[in-house]
C-alpha cells in the first residue's frame, strides 16, 4: 500500500524493522505481519551493476514491497527482474522516480560517476536512500547532496557495512571503558593488490576510514600525505582518469597521516602489488595498555593483545578474539555476510526515519570519509599538512601542477 502521509510511513518503517529483528530470533515470524515499505531499485549493468548484492538484500527486508527497478541495460534489467521480482521495470531511473511513489530507493551501482545524479533525483522525488559506497566523486558533489537531503529531512545510509557491526559496538565500548588505555595511534592499509595506491585509497580505504573515525572518536582535523608514482613524487603528467568512474586519479604508493581532535593520530598506506596473504586490509588501534585489531566487514572478528609493548614475542601474551558477545566469547550470530550487513544497514535506515535521527553511516559521515580521501591528494599538491574540513572542494588533482 502507498503511505498516505509521513506518519504512516514512519509507523510502517518501525514495524518493518521490528519484524525483521524478531524474525532473526524467531523463524516463525512472517514479513506479512508488518506494514509494507515501497522500495525502488536503481542498477547500472556494466557501470557498477548492483554493487555487492544490494538489490537482493532489499528483497530480504521484512515489509519491503518491491515496486520498481531501473537499469539502462536490457539484459541486465531482465536478469535483475528475475532476482528481485519488482512490479514494474524501467530503462530510465528518472522515469521510475517520476511515475512511482517510493519510500526508499536503493542506489546499487558501485561506480561513482552517477552517484551525485542518482542521489539528487531520489531526494527531489522525496525518497530516503540506501546506497553502495563510495559516496560521491568530489566534496562539491557531497556538499550539494548533503544540503539537499538536510533541507528535505531525508535519511541516507551507505554500505560501509562495518559501521553497522555489533562487533564494532563491542570494540568501541572496550575503548570507552579504558581497556586499551589512551588511544595513541591507528594504523590501516588497503588490500594493496593491482589497485594499490590511489584506487585502493578510494575503493577500500573508504571502509577503513569509516572505522578510523569511529574508533578515534570523530572527524580528522588535519592530514599530511605523500603520493608517488613509479618511485617519483606525483606531478600533473601522472594524473589520469581512474577506473570505475572515480574521476582524476594517480599514485601507486601513498602514505597519509591524520590528526584527530582526541589527540590520536591515524595512518593509512597502500602500495600497488604488495598484497599480503593473509591480507593486511584491517585497522589496528594502539593504546597505552593494549592493541586492538579489526578487519573490515560486517561481523568480522576483532582481536585484542593485552600488552603495552605491542609485541607478543617480547611479552608472551596472545591475541584474544572479540566477537559481538565480548572478549573470548564464541560468536552467537550467524548473519556475518554482505547480505547481513546490508540488512542491518536497511533496518538502521528504517529506524533512523522513525526516530528522526542520523543513520549509523549517514551522508555527513560519508562526506567526511571522502574528505579524508581528498585530503591525501590536497596535502601532496600543496606540499604541507592541510586542515580539515578542506577549503578545496573540487578534486585536488585537477589543480596539481
Amino acid at each position: 500500500m502507498v503511505f498516505s502521509n509521513r506518519r504512516h510511513f514512519l509507523q510502517a518503517a518501525s514495524l518493518a524493522a521490528m519484524s525483521y529483528n524478531t524474525a532473526w530470533r524467531n523463524s516463525s515470524c512472517s514479513a506479512a505481519e508488518s506494514r509494507s515499505v515501497r522500495v525502488g531499485i536503481i542498477g547500472s549493468t556494466g557501470r557498477g551493476d548492483y554493487g555487492h548484492g544490494v538489490d537482493v538484500a532489499c528483497t530480504k527486508l521484512a515489509g519491503a514491497q518491491m515496486i520498481a527497478l531501473a537499469d539502462q541495460d536490457e539484459n541486465g534489467r531482465q536478469a535483475a527482474r528475475k532476482r528481485v521480482e519488482p512490479q514494474r521495470v524501467y530503462a530510465d531511473f528518472r522515469e521510475m522516480l517520476q511515475k512511482e511513489q517510493l519510500d526508499i530507493v536503493a542506489i546499487c551501482p558501485r561506480w561513482l560517476d552517477q552517484h551525485h545524479e542518482m542521489i539528487t533525483a531520489c531526494a527531489e522525488a522525496g525518497c530516503h536512500i540506501y546506497m553502495e559506497k563510495p559516496f560521491c566523486r568530489t566534496l562539491a558533489e557531497c556538499d550539494q547532496v548533503v544540503d539537499l537531503l538536510q533541507s528535505r529531512n531525508l535519511k541516507l545510509g551507505i554500505a560501509h557495512i562495518s559501521q553497522y557491526s555489533p562487533v564494532l559496538d563491542v570494540v568501541k565500548q572496550l575503548i570507552a571503558e579504558g581497556e586499551i588505555g589512551d588511544v595513541l595511534e591507528l594504523r590501516a592499509r588497503g588490500k594493496e593488490d593491482r589497485r594499490g595506491g590511489g584506487e585502493d585509497l578510494w575503493v577500500l580505504g573508504s571502509h577503513v576510514f569509516g572505522l578510523m573515525r569511529s574508533l578515534a572518536g570523530g572527524n580528522a582535523i588535519e592530514c599530511s600525505a605523500t603520493v608517488l608514482q613509479g618511485g617519483h613524487l606525483v606531478k600533473k603528467a601522472d594524473v589520469q582518469e581512474g577506473a570505475e568512474g572515480i574521476g582524476l586519479l594517480t599514485g601507486d604508493n601513498l602514505q597519509a597521516r591524520y590528526r584527530f581532535a582526541s589527540g590520536a593520530f591515524g595512518h593509512f598506506a597502500s602500495r600497488r602489488d604488495r598484497a599480503g596473504s593473509p591480507s593486511r586490509f584491517a585497522i589496528q588501534v594502539f593504546g597505552s595498555k593494549s592493541v586492538i585489531e579489526m578487519e573490515s566487514g560486517y561481523l568480522a572478528p576483532a582481536y585484542i593483545l593485552r600488552d603495552s609493548s605491542w609485541s607478543p614475542g617480547r611479552s608472551g601474551k596472545r591475541w584474544e578474539q572479540i566477537t559481538s558477545a565480548g572478549i573470548g566469547q564464541p560468536e552467537p550470530r550467524q548473519d556475518g555476510t554482505y547480505e547481513g550487513g546490508h540488512l542491518a544497514a536497511l533496518i538502521d535506515l528504517l529506524a533512523a526515519i522513525e526516530e528522526d535521527r542520523a543513520t549509523r553511516c549517514s551522508a555527513e559521515d560519508a562526506r567526511a570519509i571522502v574528505e579524508m580521501i581528498a585530503a591525501v591528494f590536497e596535502s601532496h599538491r600543496v606540499g604541507t599538512p592541510v586542515p580539515l574540513p578542506l577549503e578545496t572542494r573540487v578534486n585536488p588533482l585537477a589543480l596539481i601542477s
